[in-house]
């Protein structure tokens, strides 16, 4: 526990709305128990120590103060000013950049600068950063659109990292032509006054085109493409080897088993049986894919995988993370074929308690492939030509995974209503419409037994007393917890002071089909903390799990091949403490963390691009949306239909003077006292579309104010008043 109080304390205090308290006070916001207090003082002792907290007047504890030099990353924004993290956080937190001090920097590099005291604001000390040098370049490559002005050449880069123009000069060698997606390697960096400028290394194709688009998602998130040699060559004989045939396997091809997958899935992972007994308990199976069985630890094609830590699905595209002979193939539970699998066998009571848990290598054959639809169709009696033992087991499990759920509810499972987006394509590959995700029971039916059985494993793993490589998704900082409440409060909901799993819930519930809905479920999603992988033993807070790994997609995740490899020495009975190292988990689990990230960032980023060259057809076309977000420079509206989201600047809510109330979470017009609040529906027309930026500019259909005549001016204060109070 150690391990985990360091982390906790360091990110408590690194939170913007922390202030300074007494170790006990600290201890006490982190939840942490009497029995665990002499483990936590030994975990702050120990970063205390090392100077990176310290205890100072009154007892409180609080990050280092901000010397007149520090190092740290910066991040640039798109109006020129920018924040330097540093390395070593400090009391401060996050530095404030003016643009006349950024000496060039970009997004991601690590610069050195000269911190000096702004002023006091609301009792704390502010501070501001000029960068004196840049350390460490964190890019030099960009992916970008091509334009031509009257000085020349410039590449536009795509995304928010990087916003300046890129003067390029020969762009006949690559063959470029302006408006074509391009790579440009810089090769002076930007100075004051000065564009940075490049070399064009590769020409992607016309911008906006979907094949050039999902090339310059690959290069922008240094995806991974085309496998190595050895790896084909690893998996082709793999699969040729294969036969289907095993005398050291349970064999249970005779029993109906299916897969409930999207309509589009090429890589089936995971299988369902369900056997009811006579004394009214019943035994789930899940049947996993046994992907370890033909990927050897440290083989080429599991370094691959290593590396690639997850496939990545993209609009219209996957990138495995295993050839597509093994994940489309003999790894795949394809309906007829005999597969190898690791099956978690789970025995419920009639009220769907876990009442034994066992394990085993199996051989399945896959009864039938069924799709989300399918499966909701034939819940509803539209069976069609599905045999009757598929369709008697359907109407099982619905009746198990309904039990399940509302044992997990009790224990405090949280559900969020956030909904996802399909996008609607024409044959050319462009967006022309979206509509809600299909999101039918048989969904949660599948979320349920994954979940199940991803606990399942993690418990015996655990009991076998042996690090393995959890899924973690740590408890909510307090400060966050504290904000959120502040936040449904103002939204007009009554909440108590503990704001736990169970409170959560119940404002979830609250809320539900109501216009505060989205915006209450966003900010919910916001205060959370990010799951992640690792060895440490902190739970799931979302799921209400003490113990919990990912277990059921081998296929598509490294984290879950590790987990088989731990289980099948738990199979054979040969597993124990020296089984795996923790610290080589630790930076696997940091590693795969980030792939698992970037995979994400890629695909929300492809989708907002493809949204925006929908939208930039429509410009004054209107939308309904949600207001999701409020700046001191303008309001951030959410269209659910679309997904994506867009800002209104201040002038385009009417003539008043607009002015963010940050504790309030309120905008308000000083002369009208009109008001723009989270979760608020709003109509907005099309603005403007920049692609390369990913924004999106909107406005109101109506004003919010009219004319500023009707309303009574603000007051100016009189400085020379003002003073004379103060004498």
């Amino acid at each position: 526990m150690i391990d985990v109080f360091k982390k906790q304390i360091l990110k408590l205090l690194t939170h913007r709305d922390y202030r300074p308290v007494k170790l006990a006070a600290l201890a006490k916001s982190l939840g942490v128990s009497g029995d665990d207090y002499p483990e936590f003082k030994l975990a702050f002792e120990q970063i205390r120590k090392k100077g990176r907290v310290v205890i100072g007047a009154r007892n409180l504890v609080s990050l280092p103060g901000v010397s007149g030099k520090v190092i740290g990353t910066f991040r640039a924004n798109p109006k020129g000013f920018g924040f330097i993290t540093p390395i070593e956080p400090g009391s401060a937190g996050d530095l404030f950049v003016p643009p006349n001090a950024v000496a060039g920097a970009m997004t991601g590099d690590t610069v050195a600068a000269k911190v000096s005291k702004k002023g006091q604001r609301q009792g704390t000390t502010r501070y501001i950063a000029e960068i004196t040098e840049i350390l460490e370049r964190s890019e030099n490559h960009f992916v970008g659109t091509l334009s031509k002005n009257n000085s020349g050449y410039f590449v536009i880069p795509d995304g928010k990292s990087f916003t300046e123009p890129i003067e390029v000069d020969d762009i006949t060698a690559k063959g470029a032509r302006p408006n074509d997606k391009v790579v440009v390697e810089i090769i002076s960096y930007p100075k004051p006054g000065l564009h940075a400028r490049g070399v064009i290394t590769e020409v992607l194709g016309r911008a906006g085109k979907y094949d050039t688009e999902i090339k310059a998602t690959i290069k922008q998130f240094h995806l991974p493409e085309e496998f190595k040699s050895e790896c084909q060559n690893q998996a082709a004989k793999t699969a040729s080897d294969f036969s289907g045939d095993s005398e050291h396997r349970e064999d249970i091809c005779s029993e109906t088993i299916i897969t409930i997958d999207p309509a589009d899935a090429k890589d089936f992972d995971d299988a369902i049986s369900l056997t009811k007994h006579a004394d009214g308990t019943c035994t789930l199976g899940v049947h996993i894919a046994d992907v370890a069985n033909f990927i050897e630890a440290n083989s080429p094609l599991d370094l691959e995988a290593k590396d690639r830590g997850n496939s990545v699905y993209l609009p219209g595209k996957v990138i495995p993370m295993l050839p597509e002979v093994l994940s489309n193939g003999i790894c795949s539970l394809q309906p007829g074929q005999k597969r190898f699998a690791k099956t978690a066998y789970i025995t419920y009571d009639s009220a769907a308690n876990v009442i034994n848990r066992s394990f085993a290598n199996s051989v399945i054959c896959s009864t039938a492939r069924l799709t989300y639809i399918q499966a909701d169709k034939a819940l509803k009696g539209k069976t069609a030509d599905l045999p009757p033992a598929v369709v008697q087991l359907l109407r099982d499990m619905e009746q198990l995974a309904k039990k399940i759920e509302v044992r997990r509810r009790k224990n405090g499972m949280l559900q969020l209503g956030l909904g996802e987006t399909d996008l609607i394509t024409d044959k050319a590959g462009q967006v022309i419409d979206a509509k809600p995700a299909e999101n039918s029971y048989p969904h949660t039916m599948i979320e349920m037994f994954m979940v199940e059985a991803n606990e399942a494993v993690a418990t015996a793993l655990d009991k076998a007393a042996v690090s393995f490589m959890r899924r973690i998704h740590p408890d909510p900082e307090s400060l966050s917890i504290k904000k959120l409440a502040r936040i449904v409060k103002i939204c007009g909901y009554d909440i108590p002071k503990t704001l736990d799993r169970f409170a959560i819930q119940n404002l979830l519930a609250a809320v539900k089909d109501t216009p505060a809905e989205f915006a209450v479920n966003i900010y919910v999603l916001r205060s959370l903390q990010k799951a992640e992988y690792s060895p440490l033993n902190i739970g799931h807070f979302a799921l209400a799990s003490k113990h919990y790994c990912h277990f059921t997609s081998p296929i598509r995740r490294y984290a879950d091949l590790l987990i088989h490899r731990l289980l099948q020495l738990h199979i054979q009975g040969r597993l124990n403490s020296s089984s795996s190292d923790r610290g080589e988990l630790i930076e696997i689990g940091k590693h795969i963390t980030f792939t698992e990230q970037r995979a994400e960032k890629a695909e929300i980023d492809l989708k907002t691009v493809m949204l925006l060259q929908m939208l930039k057809n429509k410009i004054g076309s209107q939308l309904e949306t949600v207001v999701s977000g409020l700046a001191g420079f303008g309001i951030f509206v959410q269209c659910q239909k679309f997904g994506v989201e867009g800002m209104i600047e201040f002038d385009q809510l009417g003539p008043d003077e607009w002015q963010f109330n940050e504790k309030a979470q309120v905008v308000i017009g000083t002369a009208s006292s009109k008001t723009v609040h989270l979760g608020q529906p709003m109509t907005v027309r099309v603005v403007s579309v920049n692609i390369p930026a990913r924004k999106l500019n909107l406005a109101p259909v109506e004003l919010l104010v009219k004319s500023r005549s009707k309303y009574k001016q603000p007051v100016k204060k009189q400085k020379g008043k003002r003073r004379a109070k103060r004498k």
